[in-house]
């Protein structure tokens, strides 16, 4: 046999068994499942090991905390007490651990922190205490969840909140954190040809400024999460992963706690309802996503439900 001949077919063989080898163990679009820590409070509330425990079991790597904590600002706090007898609990943040307690015990499971959910009083007041903690429990992203509604009323507000938003980019970037914000319903519809959050994008430096997408908040509110990951690459680095029974919209703007709560009801577990995820979640990954984090909002059946949304991830 010719040394050409016989160089070319070892190569096609080559490529064969790493076809066959690619085929036999496909890449997973998802390395690492985190959870939206929001989706289990009464278990945390009850017993944070064995809530870690079941989702170590599970296969989850990460997890995202929610706040208030103990630094946040007595006016979150109050907020926190009047919005919890609607929710049914009371725990946040550490649930009464140090931030060394809280570490250790998601250590001992396996489980990473990358992000700290929090509230622009504290971003703005009391950042200070909110970003030695980041640091402490190994959190890359502080991140804001809603933004108050006497900031969001006119399109000069969503231009005062970028202002806002690059001044906590920055505090947050001089101690290697990196700052996000997550969008409830609420600047999503199209106003005079633009949507409000066109704003905040176009008005924040990207070197400081990230995202962390609700995908059902986002759909919710009538955008489309794809049209956004491309619009804005490499702005949203994080997802809230979750799926919809059936198609349902805000009866306003998706802009107070009571039009979220309404729509409690109609999640369900990742792969049970009617987001096409597959799609969606390439997209995202596509266009900078790093952490994609289950979230069904204060679950009823955590030990099915949030078992039914990793398995169905782990196999995308």
């Amino acid at each position: 046999m010719k040394r050409r001949t016989f160089l070319h077919r070892s190569g096609l063989l080559s490529l064969a068994t790493i076809s066959s080898s690619s085929i036999l163990t496909p890449n997973k679009l998802i390395d690492k499942i985190g959870l939206g820590l929001f989706s289990i409070p009464k278990k945390l509330d009850a017993d944070i090991d064995s809530a870690f425990a079941m989702l170590q079991t599970m296969g989850y790597r990460e997890v995202e905390l929610y706040g208030p904590y103990e630094f946040s600002t007595e006016k979150e706090k109050q907020k926190w007490a009047a919005i919890t007898p609607q929710l049914g609990f009371t725990g946040s943040g550490f649930y009464g651990r140090t931030v060394d307690e809280m570490a250790d015990v998601a250590k001992t499971h396996g489980l990473s922190i990358p992000s700290m959910h929090t509230d622009l009083d504290t971003l703005t007041n009391n950042i200070g205490p909110l970003l030695e903690t980041a640091n402490k429990i190994g959190a890359r992203y502080i991140v804001l969840p809603a933004i108050p509604e006497e900031f969001r009323k006119t399109p000069d507000d969503y231009k005062r909140v970028a202002e806002i938003f690059n001044k906590i980019g920055a505090d947050a970037s001089r101690q290697d954190i990196r700052f996000a914000y997550h969008n409830h319903g609420y600047g999503l519809q199209v106003k005079d040809g633009r949507m409000p959050i066109d704003t905040i994008f176009e008005s924040t430096d990207p070197k400081l400024v990230f995202f962390e997408m609700d995908l059902y908040w986002t759909i919710a509110g009538g955008a489309d999460p794809q049209h956004l990951f491309s619009k804005h690459k490499g702005r949203y680095k994080m997802v809230h992963i979750k799926d919809m029974k059936e198609k349902r919209r805000f009866e306003g703007d998706g802009g107070d706690p009571s039009q979220w709560i309404s729509l409690f009801p109609y999640m369900t577990s990742a792969g049970s309802g009617i987001f096409d995820l597959p799609k969606i979640l390439r997209s995202a990954k596509l266009n900078g996503v790093d952490h994609f984090f289950v979230e069904q909002d204060m679950v009823a059946d955590p030990e099915i439900s949030l078992k039914k949304s990793i398995d169905y991830l782990k196999a995308l």
